[in-house]
């Protein structure tokens, strides 16, 4: 594996540089005091349009982004699009993202001819997108080591071949990133179940798995109750573990519109990030023009990592001590028609002391208690989390804990309050409503067998945890991967690559070069699909595909440019060619479903609950919103009620001599693409190969800025994982926390070490040591 790329092959002498577009160039770090968005962005966007040569047509395409008539929608974050149809909603990342599928450059079958696979293994991640997008079906021919043309027909061929050869559908494992759309997604599982399996891991056994198993056991759904509405009417927002301004920037002009409207802003980090402090959004002329900020936060609380759930206990054990003097501070009324388990809760919540909670959140009471009145003042909540809580060892109980202190205070059900998970990519939860699931329910999997005329498996499948180790051992021979950079994004980098090499066959639905198609199977297939901003011909014309947002609206998407190469096909089109040519006698009809999505969208009204009479309602303007019970106050859980939690608080205060580090992306980056080396909010140039510490633990260790560090990680099993030679920078973290870049620090996060809770890796929970660069860990 590359020095460039894995940061555990780095010698100690080797510079902490990174590998974008400055790669070898002077590295720096300096606090960051602008507000977020403003000038930054709208020079950043600039310079993205002149670099990739689309300034005049680029700019025409990124004005489409999230229009409600004929608009494609954003291909990065899932922040729903704004009800009133503004004109300009969009963000500096959503921009890089778009521009960045529209590029010029082209990586075609005679750049193949020119760099073998061993060749381009030693390229940075920059560089091989960089390389540009994907033109022509490639089959990887190991006599030469290098990737050569072959036709579309050969390709579903060589995919049904090997699909037929196995002994057992469950040998083979069909994945997803967020970005495949919803119809895509039907038909992707519904070629897997038709197969015979449930081998479906996908994205979000990595990010917000835990969030729908938390909420599906305490409200009765895996999703969250709010819409857009509700954060423009709530007077109290609690943000937690969100980057903003870098995730989802669209959610700046909210947290804006909140502070000019008298509400409370509370983030809760263990980073002070830039969405945290102030902003001025772009599409605000007047305030761009005369540089007027305004302020996105009222109170910034950093718990050390893991700390979150202490936090919210000690928020709620805050509110029973004040309900001896504010009766209004529990609302019992709504804890004694709507909620059940709530005795046993305050029993274990007065029994938790102060000092305990302190401990464990890294956070004085005194703190904790400024941050429950705020809450205690509040008539409408809504707290929102991401990554910085789902990725964490007891990210289930945390969550459950956060729904328990919306339920003491009736935070649910009605406006302006709520919980409200905070998903990535821009379809990922569409992708869980429309059946990317590696453990469904009976209900849905019976609808599914009615509707599509197939008899499902029961038995649950691999999520991305197993899938892995699965490969390792010989027993998934055929991994599929629709989208992403699966074997970037997932943990345990130096596990994770060769149990991808040991399948027979990997297949990649990509539309740019990335390091999942230099790490394959013995047999690899890339075949390139159409991007969200290109346009999709079917056999009535041009094609419109939905997703989903993080708020449950369902709405069309339509392409703007015609595609980079005449051999590009869709995602829907390669899902359909791959199944028929791997289903002998089947009669599910594939080539219609490519030639026509609102035959999918037929079927999708009879298989999925919410989507009834789907092709009218996605039709009408802005979509449709999926119905929610829990919005309703109807709980569909085992009690039929909201249920309180009593998860008793988790030991998280690191040990003497090690650190709690989080992986994290960086500003000028969206999941594992790169953009470049910066990271404008964090005040870094041109610099990945870093770790952001306390300076008092640094001091501890006798460390200076930039000095050279090993980072050691240390799993359950008792093994260790190493990188070497990266920056120790200090920054405002907790003490007993380091934070540092994703993908780059994933091969430090064991496989085997995962939630039990939700099986997610703990990208954000690892125990590491910190030491002077050479010296004993």
């Amino acid at each position: 594996m590359p020095k460039t790329d894995l940061a555990s092959e780095q010698s100690s002498a080797a510079p902490a540089v990174g590998c974008g577009p400055n790669a070898g160039g002077a590295f720096s770090q300096e606090d960051y005091h602008h507000p977020a968005a403003a000038w930054g962005a709208a020079l950043s966007v600039g310079l993205v349009l002149l670099k990739q040569h689309e300034l005049l047509d680029g700019t025409r395409v990124v004005f489409n982004m999230n229009h409600e008539n004929g608009g494609y929608d954003c291909p990065g974050c899932a922040w729903p699009d704004d009800r009133h149809g503004l004109s300009m909603d969009i963000c500096e990342n959503g921009i890089k993202h778009a521009t960045w599928e529209l590029t010029k450059k082209q990586a075609t079958p005679e750049f193949f001819a020119s760099h073998t696979v061993s060749e381009l293994s030693d390229w940075s991640d920059f560089a091989l997108e960089d390389a540009g997008r994907l033109t022509e079906p490639l089959r990887y021919d190991a006599a030469s080591d290098k990737y050569v043309p072959i036709s579309w027909g050969d390709a579903f061929a060589t995919v049904g071949r090997h699909l037929r050869s196995l002994d057992s559908p469950d040998r083979a494992a069909f994945y997803t990133s967020g970005r495949l759309c919803n119809e895509a997604t039907f038909l992707y599982q519904l070629w897997a179940r038709e197969l015979g399996t449930n081998n479906l891991p996908d994205c979000s056994n990595m990010c917000h798995e835990a969030s729908g198993r938390a909420l599906q056991g305490a409200l009765g759904t895996g999703k969250g109750t709010c819409d857009l509405v509700d954060w423009q009417k709530a007077d109290c927002l609690i943000v937690i573990g969100v980057n903003a301004a870098s995730n989802a920037p669209r959610m700046l002009t909210s947290l804006a519109e909140a502070y000019r409207r008298g509400a409370s802003i509370v983030h809760v980090n263990p980073l002070v990030e830039a969405a945290a402090t102030r902003t001025i959004v772009p599409h605000d002329i007047l305030r761009m023009a005369t540089f007027q900020s305004t302020r996105t936060s009222t109170l910034n609380v950093q718990p050390r990592i893991a700390g979150d759930m202490a936090l919210m206990r000690g928020v709620a054990k805050h509110l029973f001590e004040a309900a001896g003097s504010d009766p209004k501070a529990i609302d019992r009324e709504f804890i004694e028609r709507y909620t059940a388990g709530f005795e046993a809760y305050r029993t274990l919540v007065e029994a938790t002391p102060w000092a305990e909670i302190e401990l464990q959140s890294g956070l004085p009471e005194a703190k904790i208690r400024e941050m429950g009145e705020v809450y205690r003042k509040s008539r409408s909540t809504i707290i929102g989390w991401c990554l910085g809580v789902t990725q964490q060892q007891h990210a289930g109980d945390t969550i459950r804990e956060i729904a328990n202190v919306l339920l003491l205070r009736g935070n649910i059900g009605r406006e302006g309050a709520g919980p409200s998970p905070i998903r990535g990519h821009s379809n990922v939860q569409g992708n869980r409503t429309c059946g990317v699931d590696h453990r469904p329910g009976e209900d849905w999997l019976a609808r599914l067998d009615r509707a599509c005329g197939i008899t499902s498996p029961r038995a649950h499948g691999l999520d991305t945890v197993r899938v892995i180790p699965a490969m390792m051992r010989g027993e998934v021979k055929v991994f599929v991967g629709m989208g992403g950079n699966f074997a970037l994004a997932a943990p345990d980098t130096d596990y994770t690559f060769p149990a991808l090499r040991n399948c027979d066959l990997t297949v990649q639905v990509s539309t740019k070069l990335n390091r999942s198609h230099i790490v394959h199977g013995k047999d690899a297939l890339i075949l390139p699909c159409l991007g969200r901003t290109e346009k999709d011909h079917g056999n009535g014309g041009l094609q419109g595909i939905t997703v989903e947002d993080s708020m449950s609206m369902v709405h069309l998407s339509f392409g703007m440019k015609e595609a980079r190469s005449p051999h590009l096909r869709s995602e829907v089109a390669i899902i359909a060619g791959m199944a028929a040519a791997s289903l002998p006698g089947t009669k599910t009809p594939w080539a219609d479903y490519a030639g026509d999505y609102d035959r999918i969208r037929d079927k999708m009204a009879e298989a999925i609950d919410g989507f009834e009479d789907f092709n009218r309602r996605v039709r009408q303007p802005l979509g449709f919103r999926l119905k929610q019970p829990a919005r309703e106050l109807v709980f569909l859980t085992d009690t039929g009620k909201a249920n309180f939690s009593a998860a008793p608080l988790a030991d998280v205060a690191p040990a003497a001599g090690r650190l709690l580090l989080g992986t994290m992306r960086s500003h000028d980056q969206w999941n594992t693409t790169i953009y470049s080396d910066n990271d404008r909010y964090r005040g870094v140039k041109n610099l990945r190969t870093l770790v952001f510490m306390n300076a008092d633990d640094m001091r501890d260790r006798g460390l200076a800025k930039y000095d050279l560090v090993d980072i050691k990680s240390f799993a359950k099993d008792g093994s260790t994982r190493n990188v070497r030679g990266y920056r120790a920078l200090p920054y405002n973290l907790p003490r007993g926390s380091a934070m540092g870049y994703m993908p780059e620090l994933n091969v430090l996060c064991p496989i085997g070490d995962y939630s039990p809770q939700s099986d997610q890796p703990l990208m954000k929970h690892v125990i590491v040591a910190i030491s002077p660069s050479g010296a004993e860990s």
